[in-house]
């Protein structure tokens, strides 16, 4: 009977212990419950890099020139930090993302039956391709570009980088997806267009290799109108040009 007590009073003390614990808890957080406020006494502006060095007003890439000189190597080095979501080789399977061979100048949503984001499937129907200025605005912020998207990757803010990763990408499976002739209007010394003009797409325009008679490496065929970005209005400083992206 007393091995019996002894027992009784070790789990009472465990039970009392416990009520004693969750009471103080319940206690504390009613005397110490607070609302939020309704309205922040304080708001810090913290603009991105991007805006206070003036990025907004910089000239987009000149695909034409800096894609053939790309440094593929280190492109493929950058991609090192993508294969934890994403597969590229041909057949290869989806994972967290969806596998990327070919995506370079393909349809956004390229992959069947990947379960991709809705704000991905409003964004396709903004912007169905993924030219070389679309991929490159993606990569850099995707949150921003895509507000609402499952891609949790902050960015790539270095443009070289993402020159030479977007040019590895092109090498797998992209090839026939042609690179622009070079844009005077996008090189050092011309002047920064509005972004709004920049972007704004030219309904019916033709595809990139029979617009501005670009090459496409490897010897792929040129993109047809249906996958290849279309060209923003020609100027009078230079040729048209596929402003891809």
């Amino acid at each position: 009977m007393s091995g019996d007590l002894k027992w009784n009073k070790i789990m009472g003390a465990g039970l009392a212990t416990a009520f004693v614990i969750i009471g103080v808890q319940q206690v504390t957080g009613a005397i110490y419950h607070s609302e939020p406020p309704e309205k922040m006494g304080y708001f810090v502006d913290a603009p991105e890099e991007a805006a206070a060095g003036g990025a907004a007003e910089a000239l987009p890439i000149d695909w034409g020139t800096v894609l053939p000189t790309a440094d593929l190597a280190a492109g493929e080095a950058a991609f090192a930090r993508c294969k934890a979501c994403h597969s590229i080789a041909s057949g290869g399977p989806d994972g967290i993302g969806p596998n990327l061979f070919g995506v370079v100048g393909g349809p956004v949503m390229h992959r069947a039956g990947f379960a991709y984001s809705d704000a991905m499937a409003a964004h396709k129907a903004e912007a169905p391709t993924w030219g070389y200025d679309q991929l490159d605005a993606f990569i850099t912020a995707p949150a921003r570009y895509v507000p609402g998207t499952k891609m949790s990757f902050a960015g790539l803010r270095d443009e070289e980088t993402r020159v030479n990763l977007i040019a590895y990408l092109r090498s797998q499976g992209s090839g026939g997806f042609a690179i622009p002739a070079p844009d005077p209007a996008r090189q050092a010394g011309a002047t920064a267009a509005p972004a709004a003009d920049a972007a704004a797409p030219v309904e019916g325009a033709a595809a990139t290799g029979a617009t501005t008679g670009a090459p496409v490496a490897g010897g792929g065929a040129a993109p047809t109108a249906e996958t290849a970005p279309v060209a923003p209005p020609p100027t009078d400083a230079a040729p048209a040009n596929t402003g891809e992206r």
